[in-house]
């Protein structure tokens, strides 16, 4: 699968941080000129779309997908159990490609499957050790109080600037490989 717009994934154990981090690198990219678009990945199984409304049934009776415009929102629903089976994980980024087409940068929050670049905030707090520390592909740590021989880039997680910094790193790398 080749996309176009740099997606990055900003990955870590519960309560380490990872909503808060994603929405200040929002704004901060904003802040910077950049068209940033976000995903939230989740393991979790749950609705998106409330049972019982008409977007529901038009869904549940077989929509190969379903939108919803209101005055403030537009949202698409495509449901998951259509897919072919088998069907590589990365595919499953491949509908957002053209809603987020005029973006610079895709920010997910999660995903410790997906073979885009992955940073790991991280924070002694939550009492486990950095999943770095076992996988070899998460491309760098965001922490305040990391431990010791990372063998991967390290971001103070108070510097903003330098954990933006590092993903622009890999933004224009990822732009280079296309």
């Amino acid at each position: 699968m080749t996309t176009t717009i740099p997606r990055i994934h900003i990955v870590g154990r519960k309560n380490a941080g990872k909503t808060t981090l994603v929405c200040e690198l929002i704004r901060e990219f904003t802040d910077r000129g950049l068209r940033v678009a976000s995903i939230k990945h989740t393991h979790h199984h749950h609705e998106l779309d409330t049972p019982g409304k008409d977007s529901y049934r038009h869904r549940e009776s077989g929509a190969a997908a379903v939108g919803i415009l209101s005055p403030g929102t537009t949202a698409i629903f495509i449901p998951a159990d259509r897919e072919a089976a088998g069907q590589p994980h990365e595919d499953r980024y491949v509908p957002f490609e053209p809603v987020f087409a005029a973006c610079d940068l895709i920010l997910v929050e999660g995903d410790l499957q997906t073979s885009a670049p992955r940073l790991e905030v991280w924070r002694p707090e939550t009492s486990q050790t950095p999943y770095c520390q076992t996988d070899p592909k998460i491309a760098a740590l965001i922490s305040d109080t990391p431990p010791t021989n990372l063998s991967i880039p390290c971001c103070p997680r108070s510097d903003l600037n330098a954990i933006a910094s590092e993903i622009l790193r890999l933004s224009s790398v990822l732009k280079q490989s296309r």
